[in-house]
């Protein structure tokens, strides 16, 4: 699992929860160069914005540390154990897994960017093309795994079960005539696995960095439209303890300012959309 911190300032100590009080700079301020705000986000595009957003706040003197990770887990696992004030990378289904399943208590305070998934093949050029027994990746996490078998549906790879949504497991593909097999792989890998699968789900933050634009080489993709109300827009994820903090809605406002959005929509050519 990597773990990359990015600064503006001079380190301050990473420290749990409640040891914060035995520091030396327990009354600093957030957002102070003794006493950074700390964001954990997922490396690539999640992490790409939120550069943007942390030389937007720089601006008006609020520091701002970045730590990156490789996977969608140990974000919440940081920000439980205090490690991290906020993260910005996980949408709403799962964040409600996550909470159920782990007993985290984590509240949004703003949204950030809704990042399509998208179907691609280095193999096939269209779904029609695909073989009998093709085999398909999807991300193994439940939410999202559920959100690729939906778009796969949609696009006619197979049929799910009347009134299924982003909880849908395999178990509820009804018919598949094709006889497609389903890999459930790590939402990260899954971009580097591509070439050992007929086909791949992949979301857009992992999907960009390796030279694949859902618009332009997919089979398949969600419409990147909506981001305000779209399911999977991500999220600014504090604790709830820190839901009315002022520096949760100043981070969160940073979404919002004209230059990261211009940032994202000449970046990404709207692969990424700000829901902010």
């Amino acid at each position: 699992m990597l773990r990359r911190s990015l600064l503006l300032a001079a380190p301050a100590l990473t420290l749990a929860h409640g040891a914060l009080a035995q520091s030396s700079n327990a009354g600093a301020a957030f957002g102070t160069a003794s006493r950074p705000l700390r964001v954990g986000v997922t490396a690539g595009v999640h992490a790409q914005v939120l550069e943007q957003v942390r030389d937007v706040l720089a601006k008006d003197g609020f520091v701002v540390r970045i730590t990156e990770f490789s996977d969608f887990i140990q974000p919440n696992v940081a920000l439980q154990g205090g490690e991290i004030d906020a993260n910005v990378y996980q949408h709403a289904p799962f964040l409600d897994a996550q909470r159920q399943q782990r007993g985290y208590d984590f509240v949004p305070v703003g949204k950030t960017v809704l990042t399509a998934m998208a179907v691609f093949s280095r193999k096939h050029k269209s779904v029609a093309d695909l073989p009998n027994g093709a085999t398909i990746a999807i991300p193994n996490d439940p939410t999202n795994g559920g959100r690729a078998l939906v778009l796969l549906a949609e696009a006619g790879f197979f049929k799910l079960r009347a009134g299924a949504d982003y909880r849908a497991t395999i178990a509820d593909i009804t018919e598949n005539p094709k006889r497609f097999r389903i890999r459930e792989l790590e939402a990260a890998s899954i971009a580097r696995a591509i070439d050992d699968v007929d086909a791949a789900a992949i979301t857009g933050n992992y999907a960009v960095p390796a030279g694949l634009q859902p618009g332009r080489d997919s089979l398949a993709t969600e419409s990147a439209e909506g981001a305000k109300t779209n399911p999977y827009t991500c999220l600014v994820v504090v604790r709830r303890a820190d839901a009315q903090a002022p520096w949760a809605a100043k981070l969160a406002a940073g979404y919002a300012d004209p230059a990261v959005k211009a940032f994202v929509e000449q970046k990404f050519g709207g692969a990424v959309v700000v829901g902010a």
